[in-house]
């Protein structure tokens, strides 16, 4: 019998960890509950879900206090559920290790699809482990980034946005193909989501991420990566 995967909601709010409890469970997850960020934190510790939905709007510590301390110890998989919508707050989660960022009020079934990426992207990336362009470094075993021999800490999503772009290095790959493999089939409209990471690759991958040589736009169609020696 296949073990059911255990998912933390971190929420402070009764009516929205009940509901989550309800629509996950009937979907095969066994669901752990945290009223606060210190809660949610032991929790984490004691149980090491498969995933974590973490509110920003907790009663003891911001959200994103609590995403940074529990990216100091684990890599557990985390996707934002908040009311706060604007770019500037999706920016500070995605920069301070959140996987993917979903709004209140939200949808059962786009949580869930974004629930199945997250945890199958948190498997380790097959193939060629050691990939090397220009100056940038990629260890997939390792799952590491150095840029000109330096560390590059990038979110798991990040990760594995570069990941596809490295599968398809020196392709053209459209907006759409990027949102089914990273985001999946529900979000092949949502392009905000690959300009809002295209700009984090390129801020901590380019030598001027204004003027980018590595992760180059075609106008219309999509992005490439470039190759070089």
């Amino acid at each position: 019998m296949e073990l059911k995967q255990n998912i933390l909601v971190i929420d402070d709010e009764v009516q929205i960890r009940r509901l989550l409890k309800i629509g996950l469970e009937s979907s095969g997850y066994n669901i752990i509950e945290a009223k606060d960020g210190n809660d949610g934190i032991s929790k984490t510790a004691s149980f090491r879900p498969d995933l974590i939905i973490l509110d920003l709007g907790l009663p003891d510590e911001d959200g994103l206090v609590v995403l940074k301390k529990l990216r100091d110890w684990t890599k557990i998989p985390i996707i934002i559920l908040s009311v706060r919508d604007s770019e500037k707050d999706i920016i500070s989660a995605l920069n301070s290790g959140a996987d993917d960022y979903l709004t209140k009020p939200f949808n059962t079934g786009e949580l869930l699809a974004r629930i199945k990426v997250a945890i199958r992207h948190s498997q380790p990336e097959q193939g060629t482990p050691l990939y090397k362009n220009g100056s940038l470094e990629v260890d997939f075993t390792a799952r590491t980034v150095k840029r000109k021999g330096l560390p590059v800490k990038l979110t798991a999503t990040e990760f594995n946005l570069l990941s596809l772009f490295i599968r398809n290095a020196g392709k053209v790959i459209t907006h759409g193909y990027i949102l089914r493999e990273i985001w999946g089939q529900v979000f092949a409209e949502e392009t905000q989501y690959v300009r809002i990471y295209i700009a984090q690759l390129r801020k901590k991958l380019e030598d001027d991420p204004n003027h980018p040589k590595l992760f180059v736009t075609e106008s219309g169609v999509g992005y490439r990566l470039n190759i070089f020696e």
